[in-house]
């Protein structure tokens, strides 16, 4: 079938070609103008004639060749056709005979596999009767080794509980502390075992003989220690003279020590504090070397006969009274820590610093106390102040005098149990704004207290923000030390909410005095305003703020960052921003507000002393060449005496950074003010221009003069309508020239370009570069000394 079909297209694709060549190029000339053609040759035959042949005539020479080259291609089609069927029948055959073996051999696999099933389970049907009788036997054998290995435990501890009497007997202390020692390990050992009998017997055998060795060692280094005039209550001094057996009291603590550290796993497994946990909400920690342990109770003592009960000392409204008996305790006893007991550890391997283990145990009684203390105290804020000043001060204390590490909790964490903290939130809150209030509200609270002293005043700073911000810097060293990020953030959010009820209470003001803004306590709130903001743009950039904002991005804390994208998120993880972006935009527009408010009315004053000046006869005024000399006119001294004491008013009254502002805002204003109201408001003859050139570059740009190098580059309005007021009748024309026929080339698409010189390049040479050139016109068409005139 496929032969015959490739046979019939071959033959028909000749002699559609032998007929219709001829005609092909009116054919496919007439299809493509008319579509009549469409479905009258195959559109396979027409793109074939239009590649080989196209639509030239000439080409028609190429049908025999192409004729030829189908004829080959239709037999070389032939042939494959003839090959592939001849070829299928065999592959086919083979491939059933191999699918026929195939299945043959799987119906013997599988005739195998039933017979070798049939024998296997006989078989185990079989050997079942002695699989359980040898299971039977083997669990015998294994409650046996049980049973053995349970007498061998028995044996065990009766051996060394036998030991130890005899060593005790024999007074050998160190023989009996391994003995206890290895019935620890025992203990140990015994925990997964399951046998609770045995490691109940167990753990009371250790009890009884660890309570007798440590007891008896206990008396002796108590003793020991009373010779060494332990514990300091008092600075240890010079005087004391050194006792005749100092080396054998030496020897006996070395012993002492090291007998007390061999019994340190035992006395961990009876007490079940493999890590302690501390009632106060500490993190867990390791339990405390025996030796300090033993030290700490006399000092234990003496701290719960104080501190406790109905004693005077202990009170409520004074928690420095203990908080700095612990600290004396430490600063006594460190010398004999570092120099009688760290060195006996080190040789006996124990990891342990013997100052630092003598402060952990002196800090637990702190803690315990502060934590009894602290919530009686919620009630009574004066009080409850006084005890966040006292923990905050022993903590810095103990960080910085006894070098107490970081890594260990001191007792701060006391501070932030929720009720704890969230009632040092409410106070810290409420005194701020009782003294926001008070700070306001005091005589000179919108005067600095630097101002007599002027560098130190550059700022200007009224008493009323810098003692905000000190309030809020104290809050920061209060809170800094905080080791939770989390309590850290909240206090962060209770600053931005007093600067931002700060700022609105500006703002308050800021309206009462708007009606008088060239005023001292208007000025007073605009430094106020700028003060804050640089402050808090200082501390975006400092390290501890900065560690805070990672914090709060990495535990997503909503009320203090807001509901932030993606975007805003990368940017405060990638410290680009600032956590205090929302305040400084609030300052930035109310410095804003009122500094153009501020302009505005230095404005208004200044242009009512320009009226005179700006219906000046600029028309009349002689020329520079009838004056002998040039003086400022007389209708501008009210103006630059106006603009004079405005400037003096504002730089004694303004920071340096708002004055810098301010000035140069004003030049701006003040430059398109002459622009407007003078110079485009006038004509002017070659004298007008002089004098209004004179009176300029002369007197009103020196007057900014003191505050830049340059300010005739404020006045660029002026400066340039200077330039082309004054200029020459020669220039002024052939500039207008040039201006004028640079407005008939836009007017005419077509013009050449490239013949003339081009407006702004003739602007530009004059000094010329604000204004536009139909701006230039203008001021042109302004000048009365025009040839014919």
């Amino acid at each position: 079938m496929l032969e015959s079909n490739c046979s019939f297209l071959g033959n028909r694709l000749v002699q559609q070609l032998q007929g219709l060549v001829l005609e092909t190029s009116f054919l496919i000339h007439i299809n493509s103008e008319t579509g009549l053609g469409d479905g009258a040759l195959p559109v396979y035959l027409v793109d074939l004639i239009e590649k080989e042949i196209g639509v030239d005539l000439k080409s028609l020479k190429k049908v025999s060749a192409l004729l030829e080259k189908l004829t080959a291609e239709n037999k070389l089609l032939e042939e494959q056709v003839l090959t592939v069927s001849s070829s299928v029948p065999l592959r086919v055959s083979a491939a059933l005979s191999a699918a026929e073996e195939s299945r043959v051999s799987l119906e013997g696999l599988l005739q195998r596999e039933r017979v070798l099933s049939n024998t296997l389970i006989q078989h185990l049907q079989g050997a079942q009767s002695w699989a359980d009788s040898l299971g039977r036997t083997l669990e015998q054998l294994d409650n046996t080794e049980k049973h053995m290995k349970y007498l061998q435990c028995l044996s065990r501890i009766e051996e060394l509980s036998d030991s130890i009497q005899q060593c005790l007997i024999t007074n050998s202390i160190w023989e009996a502390v391994v003995a206890v020692g290895s019935m620890a390990r025992l203990d140990v050992g015994l925990k997964q075992s399951g046998c609770s009998h045995l490691q109940a017997f167990l753990r009371e055998t250790l009890c009884f003989w660890h309570k007798i060795i440590k007891d008896r060692l206990a008396g002796d280094f108590e003793e020991l220690l009373i010779q060494l005039h332990w514990p300091f209550i008092s600075p240890p001094t010079q005087s004391l003279s050194t006792p005749a057996n100092a080396q054998e009291l030496h020897s006996q603590l070395e012993l002492l020590v090291a007998q007390l550290l061999s019994l340190q796993t035992s006395d961990d497994l009876i007490s079940e504090k493999p890590t302690s946990v501390s009632r106060v909400g500490l993190p867990p920690t390791t339990p405390l070397s025996l030796p300090v342990q033993i030290m700490l109770l006399p000092l234990s003592k003496r701290f719960r006969y104080h501190f406790t009960g109905n004693r005077q000392t202990n009170s409520l409204n004074k928690p420095e009274w203990f908080l700095t008996q612990v600290l004396m305790w430490m600063g006594n006893s460190s010398n004999f820590m570092e120099e009688k007991i760290q060195p006996i550890l080190d040789r006996n391997g124990a990891n342990v610093n013997a100052k630092v283990e003598l402060c952990r145990g002196l800090l637990t009684l702190a803690q315990e106390k502060l934590a009894l203390d602290a919530p009686r105290l919620l009630y009574d804020d004066s009080l409850f102040c006084h005890l966040v000043d006292e923990i905050l001060q022993f903590e810095r204390e103990l960080r910085t005098t006894h070098s107490y590490p970081s890594t260990l909790p001191g007792v701060l964490h006391v501070l932030l149990e929720e009720v704890v903290l969230q009632k040092w939130l409410t106070v810290e809150r409420k005194m701020a704004i009782e003294k926001v209030d008070a700070m306001l509200s005091a005589e000179g609270a919108w005067s600095s207290q630097y101002k007599d002293i002027s560098d130190m005043d550059e700022l200007k700073a009224p008493d009323c923000a810098e003692t905000f911000m000190t309030l809020l810097l104290v809050i920061t060293d209060r809170y800094r030390a905080l080791p939770c990020p989390r309590a850290q953030l909240r206090f962060l959010a209770l600053q931005r909410e007093l600067v931002d009820d700060f700022r609105i209470r500006l703002t308050q003001v800021m309206k009462e005095e708007s009606r008088n803004p060239l005023g001292a306590r208007y000025c007073a709130i605009l430094n106020a305003a700028n003060y804050i903001s640089t402050v808090l743009g200082d501390w975006g950039d400092n390290v501890f703020f900065l560690q805070l904002q990672q914090s709060a991005v990495a535990l997503g804390e909503e009320e203090l960052l807001g509901p932030l994208g993606v975007t805003e998120s990368g940017r405060l993880a990638s410290l680009e921003g600032s956590l205090f972006e929302g305040l400084l935009g609030l300052l930035e527009r109310l410095r804003g507000d009122m500094l153009g408010r501020l302009l505005e009315a230095v404005m208004r004053d200044v242009q009512k002393k320009a009226q005179p000046y700006c219906r000046d006869r600029w028309l009349s005024l002689p020329s520079q060449c009838d004056q002998a000399t040039m003086s400022l006119s007389s209708l501008a001294c009210p103006l630059m005496l106006c603009l004079r004491d405005h400037l003096l008013q504002l730089q004694q009254m303004l920071c340096l950074p708002l004055f810098q502002m301010g000035w140069q805002d004003l030049a701006e204003r003040l430059d398109l003010f002459l622009y407007q109201n003078v110079i485009l408001y006038n004509h002017f003859n070659e004298g007008g221009a002089a004098q209004l050139q004179f009176d300029m570059t002369r007197n009103l740009f020196p007057l900014f003069g003191h505050y830049c190098k340059r300010p005739e580059n404020f006045f660029k309005h002026v400066k340039e309508a200077c330039i082309i007021l004054c200029l020459n009748v020669g220039s002024a024309l052939l500039l207008r020239d040039v201006l004028r026929q640079a407005e008939e080339d836009e007017e005419e698409p077509g013009t050449p370009e490239g013949k003339q010189l081009s407006p702004m390049s003739a602007l530009n040479e004059l000094g010329v570069y604000r204004l536009a050139p139909c701006d230039v016109l203008i001021l042109l068409n302004l000048r009365a000394s025009w040839p014919g005139k």
